[in-house]
């Protein structure tokens, strides 16, 4: 990546120098290949984000998908499957927002 810091774990420190490209790296670095269905819970994160100012942690991040794109998505297995292995800290990262406070 051209420019663009990140912390030890990955993140972005300016959030402001997110894009959709810099997704794609940051998703390539993390063996994820963004589909539709990535890009839905990425925006959809973004948006929570410039509301609540904070990162969701799983339980409000099932709950806010749920809300928006319907009870099927809703559901950690379905968060899971895109964002393996903790999927609040992975989409945030790929958001290109700081990690969520209570994931470890």
């Amino acid at each position: 990546m051209k420019n663009i810091n990140l912390d030890k774990e990955g993140y972005l420190l300016d959030l402001s120098a997110w894009s959709t490209d810099v997704a794609e790296e940051i998703a390539q670095k993390e063996g994820i290949k963004l589909t539709d269905s990535h890009w839905e819970i990425i925006f959809l994160l973004r948006d929570f984000y410039k509301e609540y100012e904070l990162s969701p942690a799983m339980r409000p991040l099932v709950k806010a998908v749920a809300k928006k794109l319907g009870a099927d998505k809703g559901k950690s297995l379905y968060l899971m499957k895109l964002f393996p292995g903790s999927p609040p800290k992975l989409a945030a990262k790929i958001a290109g927002l700081p990690k969520p406070a209570n994931c470890i």
